[in-house]
């Protein structure tokens, strides 16, 4: 596992690349790839915040000036990496850490670090799942990302992919495989608490200055593009997640082709089609770097990476996100919780919409979210208590982050309301 790793991001060198056997050749190699057996245990974390201008908050800072924040850091206390989205958010990624409170605090430290130097530069970096003010913007000049425009506008989902590229925030928890024996349920079991923590973590109300109807309207948003692409990997039964993962990726039309310039694909292509020869794509068949290329353009909930990405949360404030990942990672990782986790989570482990549009309001939900936070709150350490105990409060009174920012707005008004958030440590 190597989320904080740029290279993890990239593709083989042509040099590198073989060419695949038809879609039995690619399915070959990607059932071989995509999980690692070894034992569970490390956690990396990936957090992106919105970057304001908190004096002129409709005002989205430009590449120049986020990039010459960039340039005044120096290596982070807890190793994080630091990237920016398309549309400036600012992620820290972590590197894979021995267990979760490692991964926690050294996330902490980096953040720590990171909001200081965007303050000094009169900058604020606020968590919300979605940017609720500004209208959809790309500053990222990378040619991928303008490339990925391209593509989503020629797929009848220009607005929505928009959205997703410049204008959502989330946290990110990277977990190890763990064995093979124990993939099945494992996988199984980060996907059917999706729904759950989506509605604990939801955190994104409003989009683009206005109240969309949605807690988490980045999940709304993720929900509105290809659910070849976007969607939950697995299959009818779920019990062999590589297959799955197989299928998908094949089934999933092509975005970009790498040429190596990123270049969109404007017609429907699944991978299949191009890789079995029913579809030729800058005139010639996909190679293994074609198809690494592919995966890093497929967006699931829970995806396998070697390790297991899971990305339904949206960002929260530093208050509760800890919190929030200590229960993900403790659920799925300690044994003797899978059990108990699953049956908790099983009336609502396909709920996402309702999860996204109402959060913990709907009572199924509320009532696996209470469970899921008991079982986890017995094991939390005595550093993690303040920020277990004001999740615990939360979800006993159905609330979640949304609720909150949701009530600053209406009392106070969008912009005073975003700079209160930004005053508190993100």
């Amino acid at each position: 596992m190597s989320p904080a790793n740029p290279a993890a991001r990239t593709v083989a060198a042509p040099e590198d690349a073989a060419e695949l056997d038809g879609s039995a050749g690619a399915a070959a190699y990607l059932t071989d790839r995509c999980l690692t057996d070894g034992p569970a245990g490390r956690v990396g974390l990936e957090i992106e915040a919105h970057c304001f201008d908190l004096q002129a908050p409709r005002r989205r800072p430009d590449w120049a000036q986020i990039s010459a924040v960039r340039a005044t850091l120096g290596p982070l206390p807890g190793g994080s990496a630091v990237t920016v989205e398309p549309g400036g958010a600012v992620e820290l990624s972590s590197p894979p850490l021995a267990g979760v409170g490692a991964a926690i605090d050294a996330m902490a430290a980096d953040q720590a670090v990171l909001h200081a130097a965007f303050a000094r530069a009169g900058l604020a970096l606020v968590a919300l799942g979605t940017d609720p003010l500004r209208p959809t913007r790309r500053i990222n000049p990378g040619q991928r990302y303008l490339a990925m425009e391209r593509f989503f506008a020629a797929s009848q989902t220009g607005e929505a992919g928009a959205a997703m590229m410049t204008a959502t925030a989330s946290v990110q928890v990277n977990l190890d495989a763990g064995p093979a024996s124990g993939w099945a349920e494992r996988i199984r079991l980060a996907h059917a608490l999706g729904p759950t923590m989506v509605a604990i973590a939801a955190n994104s109300p409003l989009l683009g200055g206005a109240f969309s109807g949605w807690v988490s309207t980045r999940q709304r948003v993720w929900s509105l593009l290809d659910a070849a692409r976007c969607g939950p990997i697995l299959g009818a039964d779920g019990d062999d997640p590589r297959t799955d993962w197989a299928r998908y990726a094949l089934k999933a039309p092509v975005m970009l082709v790498h040429t190596p310039q990123a270049v969109p694909v404007t017609r429907y292509v699944p991978f299949a089609d191009w890789v079995d020869g029913r579809a030729l794509l800058d005139g010639r068949r996909p190679t293994t770097a074609d198809l690494d290329y592919h995966l890093t353009t497929l967006f699931p909930p829970v995806r396998p990476r070697g390790w297991l990405e899971i990305r339904y949360l949206d960002a929260m404030p530093a208050a509760i996100w800890p919190a929030v990942v200590f229960t993900l990672v403790t659920l799925l990782d300690e044994p003797e919780l899978s059990g108990p986790a699953a049956a908790a989570v099983a009336p609502v482990a396909t709920a996402w919409d309702t999860a996204a549009r109402v959060g913990l309001a709907d009572a199924r939900l509320h009532a696996a979210a209470t469970a899921c936070v008991a079982l986890a709150a017995e094991r939390a350490p005595a550093a993690l208590a303040p920020s277990m105990a004001a999740l615990v409060d939360a979800v006993a009174c159905a609330r979640c982050p949304a609720d909150r920012f949701s009530e600053q707005v209406i009392d106070l008004g969008l912009e005073p309301a975003l700079r209160r958030l930004a005053a508190e440590v993100c």
